[in-house]
């Protein structure tokens, strides 16, 4: 300890986590949420999972995007290995609790071989879609070849999603813009690099604040996207605060109305004259294990912010049960594809294990505020109980308008009566 004692300074460890950008995921997580949605079931990308039985396969297949790749070129090998071997050292501070023994020190060239071998699989992978996208590049892989070819790239990708952007199986974006570099010739710039990762992950809506400054991976590129650009946002009273949103039967029952919002952001919630405005919220098998990464992302990396994980715990409070999914869906702010709306419901329940309650003075915690002042004010109940029980069925309106009618009726009848008998009387 008395040789660390240098380093136990705030401005020595601040520059010690700033280099950190891929993480272990805490045990506690993986017990709470789902300690498979972390790792690779198919490809393994950089150290952590490397060398794994289930994974061994597809190391074949990353040798032949190698040679692949350097025989396009018409560089040698060294060349690629030698632009990676400039920058191991940054890579290896990229992971966080990398193992010494096997990455360090003697075992260095096995890290940088890694990295060659990850980075060319899925720049490799990259051009296959392109071609599938474009048509743009001739195909040099067999047409039954069962990663490369456009029959297998369809097959494979939501898969192959998955693994790229799960927390931890990431590869430091820079491994794929100096291999670029050797490959071409020309340097490419960082937004070329993101806008490659963003189409191959087929994300949206695509982020334009930074996207000149290169993502750290490509978990990072799709949390830069599933965010998009904040808004303008001044920060509200502190005491215009409530850690609660109602459910969504609470909010029809006071009246609120619910409707989608005009675009897909997670920023686009509002509450105005009555009206709880927010995205479509489109649900399908890999959405949970999508939103877990994200999640932990921002938990993990001090340079990310809380936007996701504020998001799902305001969502997650409006869905206390089957009755809310079904609202939700009725509204048209819900698509789910998940099955049951039971599972919805249970899919929140764990994702809310790593969501915060909105902080004091975000845009969510002052959506919040004003949800529950509306709902506490006792004529918007009345109001909303007056407009569900008469108003939502056109029968019993019809009923409410002819028992009305029959009343005034009666009414009038009785004045005709009793008018005259006063007027002989005087």
């Amino acid at each position: 300890m008395e040789k660390m004692r240098e380093d136990a300074n705030p401005s020595v460890e601040m520059v010690r986590w700033n280099r950190h950008s891929i993480y272990r995921v805490p045990q506690f997580i993986k017990d709470t949420t789902s300690s498979e949605a972390y790792s690779p079931r198919f490809v393994s990308l950089g150290p952590l999972h490397h060398g794994e039985p289930h994974l061994l396969p597809m190391e074949d297949h990353k040798r032949r995007a190698v040679l692949h790749m350097v025989n396009r070129s018409g560089k040698p090998l060294q060349d690629f290995v030698a632009a990676i071997d400039e920058v191991a050292d940054e890579l290896q501070a990229a992971y966080n609790d990398l193992d010494d023994d096997k990455w360090r020190g003697a075992n260095k060239g096995r890290f940088v071989e890694t990295m060659v071998m990850d980075g060319c699989f899925l720049l490799e992978w990259a051009r296959t879609a392109g071609i599938v996208i474009g048509g743009n590049f001739a195909v040099d892989y067999a047409t039954n070849d069962p990663i490369f070819s456009l029959r297998s790239y369809i097959k494979l990708w939501g898969t192959m999603k998955r693994d790229m952007i799960a927390m931890e199986n990431q590869l430091p974006l820079i491994v794929l813009q100096r291999l670029l570099a050797v490959q071409s010739g020309e340097f490419p710039k960082a937004a070329e690099i993101n806008n490659m990762v963003q189409l191959l992950l087929d994300v949206a809506p695509c982020f334009e604040e930074g996207i000149d400054e290169l993502g750290l991976h490509f978990l990072d590129i799709f949390h830069k996207s599933y965010c998009g650009t904040p808004p303008q946002w001044e920060e509200s009273d502190p005491d215009e605060f409530e850690p609660r949103t109602p459910c969504a039967v609470e909010l029809s029952e006071a009246g609120i109305q619910l409707k989608k919002s005009r675009t897909d952001s997670i920023h686009d919630v509002d509450f105005k004259k009555g009206v709880l405005s927010m995205p479509l919220f489109t649900l399908h098998d890999d959405t949970e294990i999508y939103l877990l990464n994200l999640m932990a992302f921002d938990m993990l990396h001090p340079g990310s912010n809380f936007y996701v994980a504020s998001y799902i715990f305001f969502v997650d409070k409006i869905i206390e049960s089957e009755r809310d999914v079904a609202l939700l869906r009725s509204q048209g702010l819900f698509a789910n594809m998940i099955g049951s709306d039971k599972n919805v419901v249970k899919m929140f329940n764990t994702l809310t294990t790593l969501a915060p309650v909105p902080w004091r003075g975000s845009k969510l915690g002052y959506v919040n505020w004003k949800v529950n002042s509306h709902c506490k004010k006792r004529r918007n109940r009345w109001r909303a109980s007056f407009m569900n029980t008469y108003l939502s069925n056109p029968w019993v309106f019809t009923s409410m308008v002819a028992a009305f009618i029959l009343l005034v009726a009666a009414l009038l009848q009785t004045v005709y009566t009793v008018v005259p008998f006063y007027t002989r009387k005087g």
